[in-house]
């Protein structure tokens, strides 16, 4: 059995965990190229009903300790769904969430599980960046990936080409920035709320065509991890 290590540019990926697997069962089964069980473990009632629905679906079962070696899976991952990448594209009447140059994988599911959460469909993301499709950041969003629209841009500007006339927040610290509730309250349906690098922020430029905004906080705290501060800001927009 031919499983190579994950790779950016492989084809296909990885659901690590019965959970992640299931949820991916129910959103795209379709996507689905097979499934990995560990062996020789006791199968328990969430588990069965897992391979139940799979066998009810013809999906291709295989018991093999090899895929869970090769992927450097946790003792407590029982099973591993391989999966077809496939290419998406935003939604132009909803709201985006625009990630620029996003770097940490843990951060980038955190912050697709806010926004399903939240009701945000779409997200996009600014290269280079972290891999979306990566095991650790499918991980991270405990499935939410699978009802998401990704879509990568080289450039910001790529992405304004592509969805112009959207008016465009960007989450920055400069003497023109509206308090995070302002911009929430007076935002239309369909906007953009666009977010730096974990490091690094947004450019200065950045306030030269968006409406740059800022989430109030104290003054003992420099500033906020991007998951977080992510979350607060779609919470504040579509509240659930």
């Amino acid at each position: 059995m031919k499983l190579p290590r994950y790779k950016r540019d492989s084809l296909v990926s990885y659901t690590l965990g019965a959970t992640l697997t299931y949820e991916l069962i129910k959103t795209a089964p379709e996507q689905i190229t097979r499934i990995f069980l560990r062996p020789d473990i006791e199968i328990g009632h969430d588990l069965s009903r897992i391979i139940s629905e799979a066998k009810r679906l013809k999906l291709d079962i295989i018991e093999s300790q090899k895929p869970f070696n090769v992927l450097n899976a946790k003792g407590d991952c029982l099973m591993i769904a391989e999966f077809n990448k496939h290419s998406s594209e935003l939604n132009h009447r909803e709201p985006h969430v625009v990630l620029v140059n996003p770097s940490d994988a843990g951060n980038l599911g955190t912050i697709m599980r806010s926004a399903v959460a939240f009701g945000f469909k779409n997200i996009a993301i600014i290269t280079p960046a972290v891999d979306f499709y990566a095991p650790k950041t499918i991980r991270a969003s405990m499935g939410a990936i699978f009802h998401l629209n990704v879509q990568e841009f080289s450039s910001i500007d790529e992405y304004r080409q592509q969805n112009p006339e959207r008016p465009l927040y960007a989450f920055m610290l400069n003497s023109t920035a509206q308090h995070l509730a302002e911009a929430a309250q007076s935002a239309p349906d369909n906007y953009s709320l666009i977010f730096g690098n974990e490091a690094a922020g947004l450019p200065a430029n950045y306030a030269d065509f968006c409406q740059s905004v800022f989430i109030p906080q104290s003054q003992y705290v420099d500033s906020l991890n991007l998951s977080i501060a992510t979350s607060i800001a779609l919470y504040s927009f579509r509240q659930i």
